[in-house]
């Protein structure tokens, strides 16, 4: 199983970013997919995620300007994640994660954000 994850960079505050992360090689449907940021060496903490139904949850301090949605159109399973009025403390590498039935849990490789003041 493979993620291909892209879309961060620089932004000033107040400006938008769309994340996107594209999954393929897995014979299952993902069940849920999300997305990760880690600051500076901490753990990786949960900003958003939604699950094959469409069930999603927030880190509280993104509700209202994130949001993760899925494609399951595809024969691949791509999620995103659409971050406006971003802020400084939105910085972070950005980290993709599906969790594939009767398989494991998979991570993209990071995708920095960094929001200037």
């Amino acid at each position: 199983v493979q993620l291909q994850a892209s879309g961060g960079g620089l932004v000033q505050a107040g400006g938008s970013l769309r994340l996107s992360c594209e999954t393929s090689g897995n014979f299952w449907r993902a069940n849920v997919m999300g997305w990760y940021r880690q600051v500076s060496g901490n753990q990786r903490e949960l900003v958003a995620r939604i699950t094959i139904g469409g069930r999603t949850n927030y880190k509280d301090s993104v509700k209202g300007r994130f949001t993760v949605s899925r494609d399951n159109a595809k024969d691949t399973d791509t999620v995103y994640l659409q971050m406006n009025n971003l802020k400084p403390e939105d910085t972070g590498v950005y980290y993709c994660k599906v969790e594939i039935p009767y398989d494991g849990d998979y991570w993209g490789q990071g995708t920095q954000v960094t929001v200037s003041s």
